[in-house]
């Protein structure tokens, strides 16, 4: 049997507010072992029942802004007033353990991610339709009539970002959307260039190949 080992690769999943994004992402972590997420730094306060390196990292503004001098961060944004990040560290420490970590983020976000992780594979979730959108964003009750269209003039311009990502998924059924993400990172994980021992396996089947061609080669008794 081969012994190849794959390195997981970060899943990055981008989309305008209300295509489903967040949902397919807890979907993928929960339903499957081999996926994580990867926990955010924040300079905003903890709410109540926050936990500190469960929820989020709080951080205080400076030791931020030093992670972002250190390039510490793969991709961060200020938002609402307060500094929002994912630390390298936590990407990489989920690839050491086999895992493919998943990034729920925008799509600033992601093209920060394309420059500092090139091989991190991301996905745009696209909604089926205009209405199906409105109907999602409109179904939050929390939010005013002047937010959803706020919203949707967001949606408009992100949509012309899809073709600068490496897939698209369709949200038109949460089961397919999911199992359509999990199908494209798992060929992605077979690429020969994230086997990190190709050359050693490669060389090891030459061998063996030769040794059965011996074999054959012998002379009958």
């Amino acid at each position: 049997m081969t012994g190849l080992s794959f390195r997981r690769c970060p899943v990055v999943l981008a989309a305008p507010s209300g295509t489903g994004k967040t949902t397919i992402a807890r979907e993928l972590v929960e339903r499957n072992e081999r996926f994580t997420f990867s926990v955010s730094a924040t300079t905003r306060p903890a709410r109540a029942g926050e936990q500190h390196g469960v929820d989020y990292e709080f951080v205080s503004e400076e030791a931020f802004q030093e992670m972002i001098r250190d390039m510490s961060l793969v991709e961060w944004a200020r938002v609402h007033g307060n500094l929002y990040g994912t630390p390298r560290q936590h990407v990489e420490a989920a690839q050491d353990r086999g895992q493919h970590v998943v990034l729920d983020i925008d799509v600033q976000g992601a093209m920060q991610i394309r420059t500092a992780i090139p091989d991190a594979v991301l996905i745009f979730i696209f909604p089926p339709s205009g209405k199906t959108l409105l109907e999602r964003l409109g179904g939050r009750s929390t939010e005013a009539d002047v937010e959803v269209a706020r919203r949707l003039r967001n949606a408009r311009q992100e949509m012309e970002r899809a073709a600068d990502f490496d897939y698209i998924v369709v949200n038109d059924a949460l089961e397919h959307a999911v199992a359509r993400v999990k199908s494209v990172v798992e060929a992605e994980s077979q690429r020969p260039s994230r086997a990190s021992n190709l050359e050693e396996e490669v060389r090891r089947l030459r061998t063996e190949i030769d040794e059965v061609l011996a074999e054959g080669e012998a002379p009958s008794e």
